[in-house]
């Protein structure tokens, strides 16, 4: 008779300062592109829940918004979003960059960690950037402020030592049964994801405040019968009228630049022929409105 497997289940958030590379570590252990990922500062603005299912365990991934300093109504609203993912849940990934300096938003991760009797790893990121020598001092550093159960080096971008520390997550989660079936990777709608790949294209394709004031909403979504092509409306929402031209860019070239590389990024969600319209729109100062907030999901 054949010897049930042992499942392990369980909750893992992955916090830390903006752009330390956790949409990117997220991607690295599902093998997909799942959360939106830019070399600027603060691109997640939700909490993203990844699902990895294996014969012997089911994890379900936080990718957090950036916690920092905020003080702006909507900053505030994506801080307390990454704040939500330190509850309920089995394991808590901290992860820097390895720099020995420990800023003020790294003391106030710190201080919540301590607080916290979750299992706690530090994972530092980005190690081929550094020198190895460097990384036993930036170890030191932080096992001196909080009491780490492990500590890991990887390079999320080149899927280095990412094994490594997905098997221990695996050892350590509690043994329980599925959260969702096997074929789930996300429990986001493929409008939302599509609102991001959209989304992540304005932020990497322009400058300044514009991607920090862009919102998207998807208008329509259909399927059209066959399941051959989607048919989908989106509208790229901005501050001021300045940056909707910006967008727009000189004989709607730009526009039509972020369109074509949304597609094929929805495409290879999809797995199916896309037609996509982009709109964009002013509505005057929506990050510091709480019903216009709410009306574009955060």
């Amino acid at each position: 008779m054949e010897k049930a497997v042992k499942l392990s289940s369980g909750f893992v958030s992955i916090i830390g300062r903006p752009n330390v590379g956790k949409s990117t570590l997220l991607n690295a252990i599902l093998g997909e592109k799942l959360s939106i990922i830019s070399k600027k500062p603060q691109t997640t603005r939700t909490r993203i829940t990844g699902i990895l299912t294996e014969p012997d365990a089911q994890v379900i991934f936080l990718d957090t918004p950036g916690i920092h300093p905020a003080k702006s109504m909507f900053n505030k609203k994506i801080v307390d979003e990454a704040l939500k993912a330190l509850e309920h849940i089995d394991i808590i990934l901290y992860l820097v960059e390895p720099y020995i300096k420990i800023n003020k938003a790294d003391e106030a991760i710190l201080e919540l960690l301590n607080k916290s009797d979750v299992t706690k790893m530090l994972v530092i990121n980005k190690i081929d950037t550094v020198h190895r020598e460097q990384l036993l001092s930036i170890v030191a550093k932080y096992s001196e402020k909080c009491d780490f159960e492990k500590v890991f080096l990887v390079s999320a971008l080149k899927n280095d030592g990412v094994g490594e520390l997905l098997g221990e997550i695996k050892k350590r989660l509690p043994e329980g049964s599925k959260y969702y079936d096997d074929d789930y990777i996300t429990d986001k709608s493929e409008r939302f994801l599509t609102a991001e790949i959209i989304r992540e294209k304005v932020f990497n394709l322009t400058q300044y405040e514009v991607p920090y004031s862009t919102a998207v909403v998807i208008e329509s979504f259909k399927e059209k019968p066959g399941g051959a092509l989607a048919v989908i409306e989106a509208l790229i929402i901005v501050e001021k009228d300045s940056q909707k031209g910006i967008i727009i860019g000189k004989k709607g070239h730009l526009l039509k630049k972020i369109g074509e590389d949304a597609r094929r990024d929805i495409e290879r969600l999809l797995g199916l022929k896309v037609f996509l319209s982009l709109f964009v729109k002013t509505s005057k100062n929506w990050t510091k409105n709480e019903r216009k907030l709410k009306e574009f999901g955060y």
